[in-house]
């Protein structure tokens, strides 16, 4: 059951790209992305208050029981940590081929492995080295595809952007296993609504202070901000897949590292809506790098069973 969420969390996250890509054409990313974190807020907050005021959620996987100061700090923290994760991928998801950010943040489950290798003790097996090999042989092919459409791996900010959000993801990934964990396994064992609920809010708090102090003042020597129809879908997509997701890490027997891979099989949906609706260039050399990542995903696969 863990394993068919994982792949329907990867499906919604395909769908999140593409609508993220196209909320962002021509368009400024910070109120993209506090709307962002609106939304969610909003799609959630009933959630809260329903799970304070009355017993009607309980017993349900919507209900967000209380909790204090000792849960909210970490929840804090990895309000931190996805929201630069956000910001670093907006920014260059806006300014490079969804061909190309797709396949980099497919990479995201191999460090997710070398975290838990270097974090957690963990030691890969010769599948998973395999797996490690493919994504690093795919990223330089994939390199070598951006230079035909004249992005610089080496000297391109919005590349390292990408890279940084894929970074500060696995990151992300690996203190979810932390977070979800239960204590016999040397988690913090916490509820999955109220880590999805609260992060969320504490996220439009850290926007909010964003907009009014960086964005505000300069927006009008900027690029402008239109409306889309798509940042709404954003929020719907995004919550919808991870809410699945975190419900697929609350189930007995689910692996944090095929999951984290698994829903990393969202760059098959991203990288078909850029060749269908955004008409990217160069798919033929793409393809062959985004094969090998998936290569790379079922050698992950084999050698976390």
């Amino acid at each position: 059951m863990w394993l068919l969420l994982a792949f329907l969390s990867a499906a919604l996250l395909g769908f999140y790209d593409a609508f993220k890509k196209e909320s962002l054409r021509d368009n400024a990313v910070l109120p993209v992305l506090f709307l962002n974190t609106l939304f969610s807020s909003l799609i959630f907050l009933p959630f809260i208050l329903i799970s304070a005021w009355s017993d009607s959620l309980d017993g349900t996987i919507f209900h967000v029981p209380a909790a204090g100061w000792e849960v909210h700090k970490y929840v804090l923290l990895k309000s931190v940590i996805v929201l630069s994760s956000w910001t670093f991928g907006y920014f260059g998801m806006k300014h490079l081929p969804l061909t190309i950010v797709g396949p980099i943040n497919a990479t995201r489950p191999v460090m997710v492995l070398v975290g838990a290798l270097l974090v957690f003790g963990e030691r890969l097996n010769l599948y998973q080295w395999a797996g490690v090999l493919m994504a690093v042989i795919s990223f330089f092919m994939l390199s070598r595809s951006g230079k035909k459409e004249g992005i610089d791996f080496k000297h391109n900010r919005y590349i390292f952007y990408v890279v940084l959000a894929a970074v500060t993801g696995a990151i992300s990934g690996l203190y979810d296993k932390y977070l979800m964990a239960p204590v016999s396994e040397g988690g913090l064992g916490l509820d999955r609504m109220v880590v999805q609920s609260w992060y969320n809010i504490y996220q439009l708090f850290m926007m909010g202070a964003v907009i009014a102090l960086l964005w505000l003042p300069k927006r009008k020597t900027t690029t402008p901000f239109h409306w889309d129809w798509c940042i709404i879908l954003i929020s719907i997509f995004l919550s919808a897949a991870d809410f699945v997701y975190f419900y697929s890490l609350s189930l007995e027997g689910a692996m944090i590292s095929i999951v984290s891979m698994v829903r990393r099989g969202s760059v098959v949906v991203s990288f078909l809506c850029g060749a269908l609706f955004f008409r990217e260039k160069n798919l033929k050399s793409k393809v062959v790098d985004l094969a090998l990542v998936l290569i790379g995903m079922i050698f992950l696969y084999l050698g976390s069973k």
